[in-house]
């Protein structure tokens, strides 16, 4: 082989670069010319079947000239996304996302409802993080108190309540399951969210001392996140619905050799001693809530935006979707997934990022998106609120 210095193959990948661009621009002009005869024959602008066939004859052709069969595939595969996301564009498709989404607009200078308008409920009692979230997101509006996650929901397809103030994630103890399956279940859509600093403390009856502990009632999040405490001292530890619901049984057992792990506010809302603040494992900890209605409401300053989404069954279809969100430039702050009930293997996918629906272009992706995937819900664009 005669041997090139790198300036002489830079030069050629360069020619080939050029060529590809040509290339390229020819095919994206195809694709406008096939949204326009898809539109007119009222024919779907995804066609799984053929694109499946033409990657594996893509595959077998590399493979037969030279090798780099898969890369091959996920080249093709990348144009055929771009040309699908372009003939969406073009066909301005996914009219009832677009319609919920006109509709739900709040303009910057529209008033909001006064206070006393609104009834919000969140779990446990007053002291509780979630009413620490609820009184921050809703100040002035009516707090009532529901047991549990899923007593908030109820209250609110009932019309006991205008909104629900949830928590969804910890940033140690990570995702609060329940909630992301019960918004799913609820079909409520996400108009706000917060992140609340936690300050756990140990809390017990007038009268107890350290010592003396011998067993810790919380939230299953909140015991997570003071494991440390919990294993060093080996206290007996017992789940309970909320934090503020703990102190509120500690209190009525009065028993000195129990406490609770809540908030200093419940605690003290409670009649509980504090024994230790900061029982958390680690300084630098917070929990998200998030409010969900029974209607969206985008604000023209929204900044944040929460899908749920099934995927096919495809080969490289995670890849493949979330590449649509990097094609556009948008970052994406959260995935999770969650089994789907009564399929076995098969999942939902929640996921957030940051944009505005308003955004043309963000817009046009949700609306295709919504129109190829085999489940698809919006569960809102608002604004989060970050308190140091």
């Amino acid at each position: 082989m005669t041997p090139v210095n790198l300036k002489e193959v830079r030069d050629k990948i360069d020619q080939i670069d050029e060529q590809l661009l040509e290339l390229f621009q020819q095919r994206m002009a195809c694709a406008v010319q096939v949204a326009q005869i898809k539109k007119e024959q009222g024919l779907p602008i995804l066609n799984p079947q053929r694109e499946q066939e033409i990657l594996e004859s893509v595959k077998a052709k590399a493979e037969a000239t030279g090798g780099n069969g898969a890369a091959a595939q996920v080249l093709f595969s990348t144009l055929m996304e771009t040309s699908r996301s372009l003939q969406h564009d073009l066909l301005q498709d996914g009219e009832p996302l677009r319609r919920l989404i006109q509709e739900s607009f709040q303009p910057q200078n529209s008033q909001p409802q006064s206070a006393g308008q609104q009834t919000v409920a969140c779990a446990g009692a007053p002291g509780a993080y979630a009413s620490l979230a609820a009184g921050k997101l809703f100040p002035g509006q009516k707090l009532i108190y529901r047991e549990g996650f899923a007593d908030i929901f109820a209250a609110i397809d009932n019309s006991e309540a205008d909104i629900g103030v949830l928590p969804v994630e910890n940033s140690l103890a990570g995702s609060v399951i329940e909630v992301y399956d019960l918004l799913q279940q609820h079909r409520c859509f996400i108009v706000g969210a917060i992140d609340i600093p936690v300050h756990h403390c140990l809390a017990a009856p007038a009268g107890a001392e350290l010592p003396g502990i011998k067993a810790v009632y919380s939230h299953p999040q909140a015991l997570s996140q003071c494991s440390r405490l919990i294993q060093s001292r080996g206290y007996r530890s017992t789940t309970y619905s909320t934090t503020a619901a703990a102190a509120a049984l500690v209190a009525q057992k009065g028993d000195p050799s129990i406490a609770a792990i809540c908030s200093k506010e419940a605690a003290q809302s409670c009649g509980l001693s504090i024994l230790e603040e900061n029982v958390q494992n680690y300084k630098h900890n917070c929990t998200r809530f998030i409010a969900v209605a029974r209607s969206a409401r985008i604000p023209e300053d929204a900044e944040k935006i929460s899908l749920c989404f099934s995927l096919p069954h495809t080969t490289g279809s995670l890849h493949q979707t979330l590449g649509r969100f990097a094609l556009h430039g948008l970052n994406l702050t959260k995935i999770e997934s969650r089994p789907i009930a009564g399929k076995a293997f098969e999942y939902l996918f929640y996921l957030d990022f940051t944009g505005n629906v308003h955004d043309e272009t963000i817009c046009n992706l949700l609306c295709s998106l919504s129109e190829e995937l085999p489940s698809f819900s919006f569960l809102g664009n608002y604004r989060e609120i970050r308190i140091e």
